[in-house]
C-alpha cells in the first residue's frame, strides 16, 4: 500500500531509543545526536521505493556524514511475515548499497510506533536538540531518472545543521506501508 508521510511537526521531541544492528551491536539515538543533528531513516529491504533510492540514500548519507551530520537507519517491519526484511537480509542490503551508517532492527516495533513512522522510506531530520525539523522526501527524482535531482534531504539537513531549523516547504516522502505485527 502506497502512503505519504505526514507534514513535519516542527519542534516535536524525538524519543530516545537503543536498537541493535544485525550483528548485535547496540546503538543509542541520543549518542548519535551530534552538534549538526541527526537523520533517522525508516527503511526496509523489500520496498521498491527504498530499492530505487538505495544508491542515492547511501551517497547522500556519506555527504551528510562528511559534514558532521549523523545518520541512523531503522527497519521496523515485522520480518517474521516479511522474510526479505530479516536481519541477515538487512546485512546483505546494507552491503549491497554500501551503507556507511548503522542499519538497526526494531524487532518490537516500538521505535517505529513512537515516531509515528508510516512508510518506507520515512525520514526524520532532527536538530542538535533532538527536535524534528524535516519530515520529507529524499529528493525530487522519486522512482524516475535521478539526473539533475534536487537533494531536498541533504539541503534540509545542511540548513538544520547551520540554523537549527528546517525548511518551511517540505514534500512528503512516499513508499510502502510499514508492516506491523
Amino acid at each position: 500500500m502506497l502512503l505519504d508521510t505526514p507534514i513535519c511537526d516542527f519542534g516535536w521531541k524525538a524519543p530516545d531509543f537503543t536498537l541493535k544492528d544485525p550483528d548485535g551491536n547496540s546503538f543509542t539515538m541520543s549518542e548519535h545526536l551530534g552538534e549538526n543533528g541527526l537523520l533517522i531513516a525508516f527503511i526496509c529491504n523489500h520496498c521498491p521505493y527504498v530499492k530505487t533510492i538505495g544508491e542515492r540514500l547511501a551517497a547522500d548519507a556519506k555527504e551528510l556524514q562528511s559534514q558532521g551530520i549523523n545518520v541512523l537507519a531503522v527497519m521496523s517491519n515485522d520480518y517474521q511475515h516479511t522474510p526479505d526484511d530479516s536481519p541477515p537480509n538487512m546485512k546483505k542490503f546494507a552491503s549491497h548499497f554500501g551503507f556507511s551508517f548503522p542499519y538497526l532492527v526494531d524487532e518490537a516495533q516500538d521505535v517505529g510506533r513512537a515516531y509515528g513512522a508510516v512508510c518506507t522510506p520515512d525520514f526524520f531530520g532532527l536538530n542538535k536538540n533532538g527536535e524534528l525539523q524535516y519530515r520529507g522526501r529524499l529528493d525530487d527524482a522519486g522512482m524516475g531518472d535521478s539526473t539533475g535531482r534536487t537533494k531536498e534531504l541533504v539541503n534540509a539537513m545542511q540548513t538544520i545543521a547551520k540554523t537549527g531549523q528546517g525548511p518551511q516547504e517540505q514534500f512528503p516522502s512516499m513508499g510502502c506501508s510499514i508492516k506491523w505485527s
